[in-house]
Formats: structure tokens, C-alpha cells, sequence
């Protein structure tokens, strides 16, 4: 049987794994340098306490166990492709199909380091918990929470999570009746952040700024953080005693060790089956690859996660010689349940049509929902339903 070498334990990889696996055709082989997959959407409770860190969490272990692949937990250092190997830091390992899948490294902004990311390092969320703690014990404070883009790569942002920390922030404070207390303010280069989600959405959201009392500092490229300021292009500060921002997605480090074609920004450029361009053993899922499809399109995990499930029905079928490929860029979309705490909007785009829809109380639980059914059907628990 022929080897398959996944590379990332995120949902791209994971869902990648557990297809090859469910084919019974191949010796699968997860790389992950980390145990466990770790559910970003759901992690955004984490900092104001309405979710343990260790529920964001699935052990790769008890997936393997369901869908048993092989599990090496290790970090990958390089990338021979020509040579059908991979460098990690304990061994080297050899495949005859390979699929990239660990996601993508973040924009270096000048004094990033004064700032924290929920969507960094998983344990991350525990630091923005604490810092957050110590805010509301303090009984007042400004609070700042932004994104970035990446002017080579549309796709690479990632603000959805930045909203619904800083509606979930306002919850909080509101719980608590000291709200009145504290300056929050949302901060993003672009004009309109949020337009990708189409100009319902941003029409909402601009309403919900407004209802929550948030303000907006937009249009303006960010220069660098200070440990209680985000400084502005034109010299303007936005004070804070705690800054939160999301940089954009940028190519990760270790395909400069690789001999992989990579877009200008540093993801791997790839065809629309998920292949790489130029090897006919080498495919590439989620983040950490070169998506092309309409100005508006984001990467997200049900992306991925598609992507994934593609890329091993196209190995099945190159191997079979069934022709049956299958190309990621007809299902492009935009598809999310934005929490605020106390409800949630349901919001999608394609290229056809774009809309938003309200959902006050039952929103929330259905996110919360989602959250259980990710981890469940992860663990071969519950059926996963078309399209989700």
C-alpha cells in the first residue's frame, strides 16, 4: 500500500486523514506538532469564561483511535519534495503522496509583541482570559480589538473571530453592569471591514457598533503597537490598556525550506483539485495554500475542510484512474454564525448571493450546538451532515 503523509493537525489535516483513512487504500500518516485539533471557532468563550480551554480541544489521539491513521507527533523543519521527504525535527520521514496542511504563519507587525491574537496559539486564549480577569477587576479600562489584511493576498484575513470577541467582551462588561465603565473600540486598516461578507452584513454590523456603543477606527494603515497604543500612518494613537488584533495570514516559514512553488505571499501555489503545481504527489489544504477565486472569498475551516475531503477523493481517483476529481472553487463561500454572547447572526455569500440573518438568543446556542457536533463527528460520534 501506498504511503500518504498529512502535514498539520487543524481541520484541514484532520479531515484530510480521516478521508484517506475511510478509503482503506492507503498507510496514512498524520504529522501534528501538537496532540491535539484545536475547534478555533468555539475558542473566542474562552476569555470571557463561557468555555474551559480543554473543551476547545480533541485529542488527536481518540480520532486516530476511530479512524486509525498513524500519528507522529513532531514539527516539520523542511520540505524536499523532488525527494519525497520530510525533515522534522526527530526524524525524516518518506511518502509517496503528500498533503501540506499546517496553516499558515501570521504578518510581523512592528511591536506585535505588545498585543495578543485569538487566533494565535491556542494558548493564547487563557492570556486574553487573564488579562480580561484583571481588567474587570480593575472596574474600568479601555479595551481595543482589530484586525489586519494582507495587501498580497485578499484572502488571507481573518476578522469574523475580532468581531465576536469584542461582542462577547461587551456582554461580559454588560453582565457585570459595569459596561458604562469601559471604552471599547474596533480598529481595522481597510475602509469597510467586513464588506467580504457582503453589504448587509456590514450594514448590520455598522448598526450593532453603534447599538453596543463601540467605536470604529478604520481606514488607516496601523505603523506599529505600543505596550498601551495602536499608532496610525498619520501619527494618531489609539490608547488601551489592552490591545487585541488579529494579523493577517502569511506564507509559513517552513516552505522557505521547501522546494515548493509559492505565490508572492508565500502560499503554495495550487490548481483547482488541491494539487500543487508542477508534482502530481503533492496536494495543499487550507491556509497554507494559494486559494484563487472572487475579491470577496476568506479562508475558513469548512474551506479547509473541504478542500481536504477533495484532495483525498482526487488521490482515490488518480490512483484508480476513475477520472472522478473533484476542484474546490465551484463551492467558494462565505459561511458563519457570529456569536455575540447572547445571540448570533447567520451570515453567507457566494458568488450568487449574500445575506444576514438575526438570530437573538437561539443564535448563540446554535453556535454552541455547532461546537459539540465539530468535535463529535471528529470523534465518529455523529454523522456529519452535507455541507457542514
Amino acid at each position: 500500500m501506498k504511503r500518504i503523509l498529512v502535514l498539520g493537525g487543524g481541520f484541514a489535516g484532520v479531515q484530510t486523514a480521516i478521508e484517506l483513512q475511510k478509503s482503506k487504500k492507503f498507510i496514512v500518516t498524520l504529522v501534528s506538532d501538537r496532540d491535539f485539533l484545536y475547534i478555533y471557532p468555539i475558542s473566542i468563550w474562552v476569555p470571557v469564561r463561557q468555555t474551559k480551554f480543554e473543551d476547545v480541544k480533541v485529542s488527536l489521539e481518540k480520532i486516530r483511535q476511530e479512524y486509525p491513521f498513524e500519528l507522529v507527533i513532531d514539527k516539520v523543519k523542511e520540505i524536499h519534495a523532488n525527494d519525497h521527504t520530510v525533515v522534522c525535527e526527530n526524524q525524516n520521514l518518506k511518502y509517496d503522496y503528500l498533503v501540506v496542511a499546517f496553516g499558515a504563519d501570521k504578518m510581523k507587525h512592528k511591536g506585535i509583541e505588545n498585543t495578543l491574537s485569538i487566533c494565535g496559539k491556542p494558548e493564547i486564549s487563557l492570556a486574553i482570559r487573564d488579562e480580561i480577569d484583571r481588567l474587570v477587576e480593575k472596574g474600568s479600562g479601555k479595551i481595543a480589538v482589530g484586525f489586519g489584511g494582507n495587501p498580497k493576498d485578499k484572502s488571507a484575513v481573518r476578522g469574523g473571530p475580532g468581531f465576536e470577541l469584542m461582542f462577547n467582551i461587551h456582554n461580559l462588561l454588560k453582565k457585570k453592569k459595569i459596561r458604562e465603565n469601559y471604552e471599547l473600540t474596533f480598529f481595522a486598516p481597510m475602509d469597510e471591514p467586513g464588506a467580504r461578507m457582503g453589504k448587509s452584513s456590514l450594514v448590520m454590523l455598522n448598526k450593532m457598533f453603534d447599538q453596543y456603543h463601540i467605536k470604529k477606527r478604520f481606514g488607516k494603515k496601523i505603523v506599529e503597537f505600543l505596550p498601551s497604543a495602536v499608532v496610525f500612518e498619520d501619527e494618531s494613537k489609539l490608547e488601551a490598556d489592552l490591545i487585541l488584533f488579529i494579523p493577517a495570514s502569511a506564507g509559513h516559514s517552513v516552505l522557505q525550506n521547501s522546494d515548493l512553488p509559492l505565490s508572492d505571499a508565500g502560499f503554495i501555489k495550487i490548481d483547482d483539485y488541491c494539487q500543487v503545481d508542477g508534482f502530481n504527489d503533492v496536494f495543499a489544504v487550507g491556509d497554507i495554500a494559494a486559494i484563487e477565486g472572487p475579491e470577496w472569498i476568506a479562508k475558513q475551516g469548512h474551506i479547509a475542510e473541504l478542500m481536504g475531503r477533495n484532495t483525498a477523493n482526487n488521490i482515490v481517483a488518480a490512483e484508480t484512474h476513475s477520472g472522478n476529481k473533484k476542484g474546490y472553487k465551484v463551492d467558494l463561500n462565505i459561511l458563519c454564525v457570529m456569536d455575540t454572547g447572547n445571540g448570533a447572526a447567520f451570515v453567507f455569500r457566494n458568488d450568487k448571493k449574500s445575506f444576514i440573518i438575526p438570530l437573538p438568543v437561539v443564535g448563540h446556542w446554535m453556535k454552541k450546538g455547532w461546537g459539540v457536533y465539530s468535535k463529535w463527528t471528529k470523534l465518529g460520534k455523529f454523522p456529519r451532515l452535507p455541507g457542514l
